[in-house]
C-alpha cells in the first residue's frame, strides 16, 4: 500500500472514531479511476456488538453505520481528504454488513485520483 492510500485510510478512520467512538481495526483502500474503496474490518464498538443480539439492534446499527456516515460526508468531507486526492469529493456509497463486523465506503471525486 502507498503512501497516499495510507495518509486516505488515516482520514477515514480519524472520521469514524469521533463519530462513533471507535475507529475500524483494520482497513484498505484502493484507488481506481476517480474512486477510492475502501473496506474496513473491526468496525463495531462493545455496545453495538452487544445490541446486535436483536433484529432491531442490528438494523439500528446497520442504519447509523450506513444513512448516519453519508449525512455526515454530505454536510462536510473530512480535514484534508480532497487534499490528498487533488480532487473534489462528490458522492459517497457505503455499506455495512454488521453481522460480519465489516463496512464497505466507495468515495466518488471529481477527477481521476489514482495517478
Amino acid at each position: 500500500m502507498g503512501k497516499k492510500e495510507t495518509a486516505f485510510n488515516d482520514i477515514v478512520r480519524k472520521m469514524r472514531k469521533e463519530i462513533y467512538g471507535k475507529g475500524p481495526e483494520r482497513i484498505h483502500t484502493h484507488f481506481i479511476e476517480n474512486m477510492a474503496v475502501t473496506t474496513m474490518y473491526g468496525i463495531l464498538t462493545p455496545t453495538e456488538k452487544f445490541m446486535m443480539q436483536s433484529d432491531d439492534g442490528k438494523k439500528m446499527i446497520h442504519n447509523a453505520r450506513t444513512q448516519m456516515i453519508q449525512d455526515v460526508y454530505k454536510d462536510a468531507v473530512p480535514e484534508g481528504m480532497e487534499q490528498l486526492v487533488g480532487s473534489k469529493m462528490r458522492h459517497l456509497f457505503t455499506d455495512a454488513k454488521v453481522e460480519e463486523d465489516m463496512a464497505v465506503s466507495v468515495f466518488i471525486f471529481e477527477k481521476n485520483i489514482d495517478k
